[in-house]
């Protein structure tokens, strides 16, 4: 009979085993979930998480920019609506153009405060987007494109905060309006304009005074080229459709309701 001690080193030796294999599952498991998390994060940025602010984008896309806005229903399906409701659909089919995308959440919310204006007078509310006349969309549309393609790199600067220095440029957009588009410089580790570079779109409200008082967009995502021009989608966050509410409620009340079965 082998003495107490030997079984004792045995065990000893057999636990130390069973710790090592221990450890060798942990780390292949640990391993695991971090390969798991590296895919889900990537499998993230393939998709149309961008359209917030990362800028992450395919720059080009086979199809018009109107293909291009159905086939990203969930954010456009009703901008592609209202596009239909103001008879532009062949301005973004065929012709060569620069777009400034409003995402679904502006055109949901500029029906909604009209509602409530409208339900504020006793009146009947909007339940269609073609209940909007279609030269309300039409105006409203005109000021978020510019004929021509235009990428980030074809902008010049601009400093929201120092605008004497930095102004962007005004372009004439689609219906003949002054609007004010640059790019904006953002600061890095304390050094001001070496940070990533994000396009602008700004209402001028005041022609005579067209550094005052500047309604500024921000662009989520940009430099998106169909085959007929350029996308560039705005951070709908903050985002009013028509640069105010008011001034789209204002125009939909001018031009007439119409009944949901006209």
């Amino acid at each position: 009979m082998k003495p107490a001690s030997a079984y004792a080193g045995f065990i000893t030796v057999k636990n130390k085993y069973i710790l090592m294999k221990n450890d060798m599952l942990k780390i292949i498991k640990t391993s695991a979930a971090i390969l798991s998390v590296m895919c889900c994060i990537l499998m993230s940025c393939s998709k149309d998480s961008y359209f917030v602010d990362t800028g992450v984008h395919n720059a080009k896309y086979n199809g018009t920019i109107l293909q291009y806005l159905k086939s990203k229903p969930v954010l456009f399906d009703s901008l592609v609506m209202a596009i239909d409701a103001a008879g532009m659909n062949e301005v973004f089919e065929k012709e060569n153009i620069t777009f400034f995308a409003p995402a679904n959440s502006c055109i949901h919310k500029a029906v909604k405060w009209l509602n409530e204006d409208l339900r504020s007078d006793g009146r009947d509310t909007v339940s269609k987007l073609t209940q909007i006349k279609p030269e309300v969309w039409k105006e409203v549309f005109s000021k978020y494109i510019f004929k021509g393609s235009y990428v980030l790199k074809d902008i010049p600067q601009i400093d929201t905060l120092e605008l004497a220095a930095f102004g962007g440029q005004g372009y004439a957009s689609y219906g003949g309006r002054s609007m004010n588009i640059g790019v904006f410089y953002n600061n890095a580790n304390g050094i001001k304009y070496v940070g990533y570079r994000q396009l602008v779109l700004s209402f001028i409200p005041d022609f005579s005074n067209p550094k005052i008082g500047l309604i500024h967009t921000p662009i989520a995502t940009s430099d998106i080229q169909p085959t007929n021009g350029v996308i560039h989608v705005l951070r709908y966050q903050g985002h009013s459709l028509d640069f105010e509410s008011k001034r789209f409620i204002t125009s939909a009340k001018s031009a007439g309701i119409l009944k949901a079965n006209e």
